[in-house]
Order: C-alpha cells, then sequence, then structure tokens
C-alpha cells in the first residue's frame, strides 16, 4: 500500500506527534511505500523529501523535522479519493490509505477525520463522530453514564460562568460541596494533560480555573481520586465485525499501570522525564480485576462507536477498589515510552504488525461505508 503519514499539526501536542509518527513510520512493513506530508503549527501541509525517511529509519532516536518548501506545498482535493487525494503544485499525489499520527485539536477531534470522509479517502482510527466525542471529555462522561460505566464525579464550567459573579460563586460551592479538596482542573478538549492542574485549595482551584480556561472554553472540575491510573489498548470495529476479518475483531490489550513519580502523571512526566513514571504491564492486579478492566474498555470502546484504535484510560480507587473510566484517547501516544503500543507487543500484537492491522482496519471500513446506499 502506499500510506501517507500525516504529522504535526496545530495543536498543543505538535512536538509529540513528530516523536510519535517517527515511531510509527519505523514500524511500517518495508513492502508499503509510505509518503510524509507534515502539517506546520500554522496549518500549511507540505510533502517532505524521502531524505527525511531515511534519516528517521537510520536513527532510532530522531524525531521528524519539518522542511517548509513553497514548491512543496501540499492541497486536499475535494473528492479526490485514492488517486488525487492531494496535490502538489500540479501533480496530484494518489494514496491507498492516510495515517495520521496527530494528536490533541485539529488531529484526533473529528476535524481533520472529516476533511478525508470529504476527500474520500481511507484513514487511520476513529470516526468523525466517534473523534468529536471522545475529544469533549464533558461528552464522553454523559455518554458513558449513559451506557452504565462509571465515571470520576465532575462539574462542568464554562467560559460565560465566569462573567457571572454569582454563578462563579455558585459552582465554587457546589464543587467543595460535592466533591471536596483536592480536585483536579483540566479542560475539557485539550490532551497530554495541557492546561490539567491538581488543586489542594480554594485559592489553588481559582488559579486552576484561569489556567484550564487558556486552553479551552470548557473546563472540568472533578474529584481527585486517590487512584491506581490503568491504561488499556483497544483495536477493531464491532460495529462492523462478522467474523470475516481479524483486524475488525474487538480486543484489548493489557491492561498496565502507570506509577507516576511526580505528584500526578503530568505532562513533563509523559513525554519529557525518561523517569517520570514506572509502566507495568501487565498491571499489578488480579486477573479477574485485570479481565473486569479488559470488559469495560471494550464495552466502552463499542459504546461510543470507536474503530480502529483507542486507549481507554481508568482509575482504581486505592481506599476501595472502585474503578471508574477517567477518558479515551483515539489517537494514543507512539513514543518510545507510550503505553499504547507496548500493550499491544506485551500481549502479542508487535508495533508492525498493529499498523498493519490499523491500516487493514482503515481500507476495510472505507469499502464498507462506500458501500452503503446515499441516494435513491
Amino acid at each position: 500500500m502506499k500510506v501517507a503519514l500525516i504529522y504535526g499539526g496545530k495543536s498543543g501536542e505538535h512536538e509529540i506527534s513528530l516523536v510519535s509518527a517517527a515511531a510509527v513510520a519505523r514500524n511500517i512493513d518495508s513492502s508499503n511505500e509510505i509518503v510524509l506530508i507534515a502539517i506546520t503549527k500554522s496549518g500549511k501541509w507540505y510533502l517532505q523529501d524521502s531524505g527525511e525517511l531515511l534519516r528517521i529509519k537510520n536513527d532510532e532516536k530522531a524525531h521528524f523535522e519539518i522542511k517548509e518548501d513553497a514548491s512543496k506545498e501540499v492541497c486536499v482535493v475535494p473528492a479526490g479519493g485514492t488517486e488525487r487525494t492531494f496535490k502538489v503544485g500540479n501533480e496530484t499525489l494518489g494514496v491507498d490509505v492516510v495515517f495520521p499520527v496527530l494528536h490533541g485539536t485539529y488531529g484526533e477531534d473529528g476535524t481533520i477525520q472529516g476533511l478525508f470522509e470529504m476527500v474520500d479517502v481511507p484513514y487511520v482510527g476513529c470516526s468523525t463522530l466517534a473523534s468529536a466525542i471522545t475529544m469533549d471529555k464533558e461528552k464522553t462522561k454523559a455518554a458513558l453514564a449513559q451506557a452504565g460505566i462509571p465515571v470520576v464525579p465532575g462539574i462542568c464550567v464554562r467560559r460565560s460562568d465566569l462573567a457571572d459573579s454569582n454563578r462563579y460563586d455558585e459552582i465554587l460551592e457546589e464543587a467543595q460541596e460535592k466533591l471536596g479538596f483536592p480536585m483536579f482542573v483540566k479542560p475539557c478538549s485539550a490532551g497530554s494533560s495541557d492546561g490539567a492542574t491538581r488543586a489542594a485549595d480554594l485559592r489553588h482551584l481559582n488559579g486552576a480555573i484561569i489556567e484550564a480556561f487558556k486552553w479551552d472554553d470548557k473546563i472540568l472540575i472533578e474529584k481527585a481520586i486517590n487512584a491506581r491510573e490503568i491504561e488499556c489498548s483497544v483495536t477493531g470495529n464491532p460495529t462492523t465485525y462478522d467474523g470475516k476479518n481479524d483486524f475488525e475483531k474487538l480486543t484489548a490489550y493489557g491492561p498496565g499501570e502507570i506509577a507516576p513519580k511526580h505528584e500526578f502523571y503530568d505532562y513533563d512526566a509523559k513525554y519529557n522525564d525518561p523517569d517520570g513514571a514506572d509502566l507495568l504491564i501487565p498491571a499489578a492486579l488480579p486477573e479477574d480485576k485485570l479481565e473486569g478492566v479488559r470488559v469495560l474498555a471494550k464495552k466502552a470502546f463499542a459504546a461510543l462507536d470507536l474503530c480502529g484504535l483507542s486507549r481507554v484510560d481508568f482509575f482504581i480507587d486505592k481506599d476501595d477498589g472502585y474503578i471508574y473510566l477517567n477518558e479515551i484517547n483515539t489517537m494514543p501516544g507512539f513514543t518510545s515510552i507510550s503505553m499504547f503500543p507496548k500493550m499491544c507487543g506485551k500481549f502479542g500484537l508487535d508495533f508492525t504488525s498493529l499498523t498493519t492491522l490499523l491500516m487493514n482496519e482503515a481500507v476495510a471500513r472505507f469499502k464498507a461505508t462506500r458501500n452503503l446506499q446515499t441516494s435513491r
């Protein structure tokens, strides 16, 4: 297959994408042809030289760098299909599948997925709707609760609430009464712990709210669970799986456990500090608890109509053993210390087999949806 690997992007996770995409590039089977398309922080798309791919493959520690060459700026062709999806200058660039290794906003929030639907090309990962829902933590919690899946108690605050001092005071009072300190404050639609803060008292809570609103117009205040952090990798397409294609079978790998050495598993612990956390695969849990997490992860994946891949994150309360689903990442990290590929590998799906599975699922889903009737 001819694969368009797309990375970079306009989100706060731009740099993580460069690292994740490099790992993916090294682990796409050599029988495939890889085309590199990089998106700058300003949102421009550029075709990258083949030498960049060679550099990455020859250096396990290297990450992608973006070369901005005006003659290689990429334009997207509406309804271009696999033959002429992208246009560079006067030439069209056909691909068989797109592998977007883009984290956060403009990457896993449904925006670029909608674009791929419009240009009529297969792409790895969740659909437009599933990506949009899971990017919004408030909507995800509501959908999961409706499906009977336990979520962390919390309160949603909108920017408009800040304009009404009485309403804001009510929110602070409600948070203290229902949740109690400490609390976590986070943007509803950001990833990699961007804008997330632990608030130990009212003064810290006000500061945490201000910080979260730098990243989003809607935030969550949540109960701080004295928790063990458990993660589970999931692949497949439960909506269309009919027993024929194994790559569509709903499968959970793990779970694994993250034991942070920071106050919580923040951005630095995830990406900057190689000793920021201990990663335990499988998690140090009895088998019945491990299976319980896998069952919940697959239930959530199916309930939200997810497909391709996701990392489903849980909290297990250290005090009472209760399991909460914390959040779902539809394009998880693929760095050297990322849990998603590590869990897949530990449970029998090596990195190269993983990328092959994801691309095969993307092409099969594309073909299936294009066979659906859309007009009379």
